[in-house]
């Protein structure tokens, strides 16, 4: 759960990223294309221009504007041949094609042009340089990094504030305990948290309240049930066949059966914290030899020393209903226990029939059994599951059933160990 709510945090912030990047790229290509300076087909054709005016006035110049000097070889430095391609159709435009040459001459920023006259020489010309400053792209770069740099945090933040009422309701969901209901929430901070908050809170209180009315339904009914099956079984005492009378009072001796676990979960659900240490090596022992005076076949594996906070009560309850499923529905019990860090691991295995796979999942409901039609040669009400998961999560712990591969069931519980 709490992946799934990263995950969307961290899309939502993706997608600001995206959106904000995405603006400021278009802007900074809008500005770069408006910012930079004309094209050279644009500025040649002035240049060329003048270089012809200048190669018709050669040599006609006054003492304040004295004529170019020729020169016997062409501008040196290396050849812009872009610029000069672009002076060559300039001059085509404007008057007789030339053979000219464009230069860049090291150290200075415009450009220079060698305009041949004749067999004379060269008369040299300087350009302007209009293209950007050098280094332009770095410029870009540590701009645009700044740009990323500050959409990515501004969009960490409004993602973080967007996603708070969803991490409130998934931490709530955690925090939910096996009874439905959880600690109140603080109602703090920002309008929708608190908002979020205040329905939590009042989803809690009404499973809280919805849990309790179920809680009394089952408890008054399994207490009324009692009365009238008194007198049920003081009537069956009066008939005279005794196979009638015997099936009245297997019948009565069910729904009693029924009865008694309903109470016994009910008790369990709202019962009272009454952890204190317990040695879960001891605990085992004592159910393993009780059940086995009972005829029941029990093998349990020496057990190291083990200590779990827990009902003493409570839990024993719990692991004589799991070893005694083992034992009466998969043909003998064999239970072991071990350490795993900081957990207790307790492994009952049987060598029944299992559980359809389809219907695994349904074990620890109440009443449920696998086959109906063996109600009546196996006791037992279907509560005994419901009760010791009930019992095992009211002290952190798990329980989890699956089909062994040699056949048989599988009943994992873990407990965390006292520290």
């Amino acid at each position: 759960m709490k992946f799934g709510m990263k995950s969307m945090e961290t899309r939502i912030a993706v997608l600001l990223v995206l959106a904000i990047f995405s603006v400021v790229i278009l802007a900074t290509f809008t500005a770069t294309r408006v910012m930079q300076p004309p094209s050279p087909q644009a500025t040649m054709e002035p240049v060329a221009r003048q270089i012809h005016m200048t190669l018709t006035l050669l040599g006609h110049g006054s003492d304040r504007q004295p004529a170019p000097k020729l020169q016997p070889d062409p501008a040196g430095g290396v050849t812009d041949i872009r610029m000069t391609r672009f002076l060559r159709h300039a001059l085509e435009r404007t008057g007789a094609p030339l053979e000219v040459i464009v230069s860049r001459i090291a150290g200075e920023a415009a450009l220079t042009a060698s305009v041949p006259v004749g067999d004379q020489g060269w008369v040299l010309l300087q350009i302007p340089d209009l293209s950007p400053p050098p280094g332009r792209w770095k410029v870009l770069a540590v701009w645009l990094s700044l740009m990323g740099l500050g959409s990515a945090a501004i969009s960490i933040h409004s993602a973080r504030r967007l996603t708070r009422p969803l991490q409130l309701i998934e931490n709530a969901v955690d925090q939910i305990g096996p009874d439905g209901t959880m600690q109140p929430i603080p109602e703090t901070g920002p309008e929708e948290v608190r908002a979020a908050a205040r329905a939590l809170n009042r989803l809690s209180r009404q499973l809280g309240q919805s849990m309790e009315s179920r809680m009394r339904l089952v408890a008054a009914a399994g207490h009324d049930l009692r009365t009238p099956m008194t007198r049920m079984r003081l009537r069956a005492e009066f008939i005279e066949d005794d196979d009638e009378r015997q099936k009245w009072l297997s019948d009565l001796e069910e729904l009693n059966a029924i009865a008694d676990s309903a109470i016994r979960l009910v008790r369990e659900e709202v019962g009272a914290n009454d952890a204190e240490p317990l040695r879960l090596d001891r605990i085992l022992t004592e159910i393993a030899d009780e059940l086995r005076l009972l005829g029941q076949k029990v093998v349990l594996d020496a057990p190291p020393p083990v200590e779990v906070n827990a009902g003493p009560i409570a839990l024993k309850r719990a692991l004589r209903n799991l070893i005694t499923n083992a034992a009466t529905h998969g043909r003998g019990a064999q239970v072991q226990l071990h350490r795993e860090g900081g957990a207790a691991i307790i492994r009952i295995l049987d060598e029944g029939p299992g559980v359809p796979p389809d219907l695994i999942s349904q074990v620890f409901e109440p009443f449920f059994r696998v086959d109906q039609a063996r109600r009546k040669s196996v006791p037992g009400a279907g509560l005994g599951l419901a009760i010791a998961r009930e019992i095992i999560e009211r002290y952190q712990g798990t329980i989890t059933i699956a089909n062994r591969a040699s056949g048989g069931l599988e009943q994992v519980c873990t407990l965390p160990c006292k520290a």
